[in-house]
């Protein structure tokens, strides 16, 4: 039974909102803050989109217990009991950063807080349903969508830009480097770290660098040398485990172990399918070289060290750039007045390294026309510390919206257990079959699985793709910084371009904006080749395509949102919906499995080229659709 009408502007935004924000938080967890979590804790690219791929499993299987919830206790009951179970996972999972199996742990915490999303995401829909009427659904659709992704922003943005800073807080002290150009300091040409020695100190463990200050030669400069010492500088740290990842198995995804029984099956797969496809790929797709250098800047180099040997199993990742504050961090003001880090932008010393020469390579700009200084920064703080507060920031948070949606729920008449058979056994498989019956379903099913399968492998990959250094490929950005551009530039867009959708769609009706949608959620991934390609150093023009994707996605998303509610209605459709979005995380979850994987293999240039090849089949299938004309527009 639907509210009256008049109650909708009085009652809705008390708890769409909210309820809305709040189902978006848990999924953000498990699918993209934990992507930037375990990056910078050393997890490999590899493993990050394999594990975390399996976590959407939950939302792929809900659709087996959905029926449950839609004839069992009413919606507001697992809405507010879910809640609460989401907000005991989120505190443990912050304690389990700080033990030594914190990968496994908080995996297994991640999978609980999961499942218990996937029921509330459940219950949340059917209550959303019940609430307001097919004019009110579609008129609330882009709002709902909007709260929805900014929970997510916020979770892949603010929250990461909170971590950032508090990795700065604790850990090693900041060891800052003087780099001066003048004009009467010789030319550098050559790169000798083997003749570099570090002496162990007593104390508390800290960098050491050898120069302890840096003097640069202003001038024109050898572009070849140049580029022959940033090249050498980037194999020397390879080498010797200073841009090394942690990988789960220490293995390639081929030759991670099979259980006995499927060791021919496993050998079968690694010989006859994996390796020749990764031959195959990095012979006709190599992988990205690194970026050329300045035409004619000349180089300083600075070797790092630690004083001691750090923890067993707990890497130090330091980082290094010259010092910004204020308009210089986000690129509207002139930053390091023509410094530049080419090499060593991010360091991991661990107990195989930690005495030995990490190269930084620094470059100025070769029309800088005069004498001058700048402090090179290299922090590492306490980054398991720093997410455990994240989390337990998240769960403080999520214990407030579960709080409030205890009280301030309706209780609409219809929220209840829906049974019209006899037995409850016979009421899933009722509700189950209803489902298969549906018109034109093959269409249906193939749109929900392969319309955001663009979307699925470049989640997995971008966060890493944005703190990655230059020299692999990426861009590299400060933690902060990525949770800057997603959650500044990118939650203006993306809240902009999902109001804009939901008022369109109901103005005009789904059919006839979905052209429109389907451009606006493709065509923006050009943005991330084009960041691939030229490496862009300023933070605005960053910011920029990241906010320009952002709002294609959030305008083109909403038809999608429009489409799963239009094809669900019906006597169950809480049920219904559930299972399109079940379907929904199964196209999300198994092409993220090898997006980590071709990543590392063919390098984020080739990758994003693949992305951009993907949204073929989701454009093909969305122009087939057969919808209402006046579905969502005003009666």
């Amino acid at each position: 039974m639907s509210r009256p009408a008049d109650a909708f502007p009085r009652s809705a935004w008390f708890w769409v909102p909210s309820l809305y924000f709040s189902e978006g938080v848990p999924y953000v967890i498990v699918m993209s803050l934990s992507v930037v979590l375990y990056k910078r804790l050393g997890i490999s690219n590899t493993d990050i989109a394999l594990y975390t791929s399996w976590l959407y499993l939950p939302w792929v299987l809900k659709p087996l217990w959905s029926p449950w919830v839609d004839v069992t206790r009413s919606k507001r009951f697992w809405v507010v009991a879910m809640q609460f179970v989401i907000c005991g996972a989120l505190f443990l999972a912050a304690g389990s950063l700080r033990v030594p199996e914190f990968f496994r742990w908080s995996l297994g915490l991640f999978w609980i807080m999961a499942f218990a999303s996937a029921t509330h995401d459940i219950a949340a829909d059917g209550f959303y349903m019940l609430g307001l009427n097919q004019h009110e659904q579609a008129w609330w659709v882009g709002w709902r969508s909007t709260f929805y992704r900014t929970a997510m922003i916020v979770g892949s943005g603010l929250l990461v830009v909170l971590a950032g800073c508090l990795e700065t807080k604790g850990g090693l002290p900041p060891l800052r480097l003087a780099v001066a150009a003048r004009a009467d300091v010789p030319v550098v040409t050559n790169l000798a770290p083997a003749a570099i020695r570090f002496t162990p100190q007593p104390g508390e463990i800290h960098l050491l660098a050898q120069p302890a200050a840096l003097a640069i030669a202003r001038g024109q400069g050898s572009p070849g040398t140049a580029q022959a010492i940033v090249a050498a500088a980037g194999q020397w740290n390879q080498e010797h485990g200073f841009l090394q990842t942690t990988s789960v198995a220490r293995r390639s995804v081929g030759s991670r172990p099979w259980p006995a029984a499927f060791q021919p099956l496993g050998a079968w797969w690694h010989q006859q399918v994996l390796q020749p496809l990764q031959e195959f790929l990095t012979h006709h797709f190599p992988k990205d070289r690194p970026a050329a250098v300045a035409a004619a800047g000349n180089l300083g180099i600075v070797y790092l060290a630690l004083s001691q040997p750090p923890p067993a199993g707990r890497p130090l990742v330091v980082n290094l750039q010259p010092e910004k504050s204020g308009l210089q961090f986000v690129g509207l003001a002139a930053g390091s007045g023509g410094w530049v880090v080419r090499a060593g932008e991010r360091l991991v010393f661990d107990q195989t390294n930690w005495n030995e020469p990490a190269a930084v390579v620094i470059q100025l700009d070769p029309n800088l026309a005069r004498d001058g200084t700048v402090n090179i920064q290299a922090s590492s703080g306490n980054i398991p510390l720093a997410w455990s507060v994240t989390l337990l920031v998240v769960a403080a948070l999520f214990l407030a919206f579960s709080c409030w949606h205890a009280v301030m729920l309706p209780r609409p008449a219809g929220d209840g257990p829906v049974v019209t058979h006899a037995r409850l056994t016979s009421e899933f498989f009722a509700t189950l079959g209803s489902f298969f019956q549906k018109p034109r379903l093959g269409l249906a099913l193939a749109f929900i699985l392969f319309y955001r399968f663009d979307e699925a492998q470049l989640s997995k990959v971008i966060s890493p793709f944005l703190l990655d250094d230059r020299a692999a490929g990426g861009l590299g950005l400060a933690t902060g910084q990525v949770g800057l551009a997603y959650g500044t530039f990118g939650v203006l867009a993306l809240t902009g371009g999902g109001i804009l959708g939901g008022f369109l769609a109901a103005k005009h009706g789904l059919r006839k904006m979905l052209p429109f949608m389907l451009t606006a959620m493709y065509l923006p991934k050009l943005m991330f080749l084009l960041l691939a390609w030229f490496q862009p150093q300023n933070f605005l023009v960053i910011g920029g395509a990241v906010g320009l994707e952002q709002l294609g996605y959030g305008f083109g998303f909403t038809a999608f949102m429009l489409y799963l509610l239009y094809f669900a209605d019906g006597p169950h459709k809480t049920a219904h919906y559930a299972m399109c979005t079940g379907f929904m995380a199964l196209g999300m979850m198994i092409p993220g499995w090898w997006s980590g994987w071709l990543a590392d293999l063919v390098g984020y240039r080739h990758f994003f080229v693949w992305v951009i090849v993907s949204t073929l089949p989701g454009l093909a299938l969305a122009l087939q659709l057969r919808i209402d004309p006046d579905y969502g527009r005003r009666k």
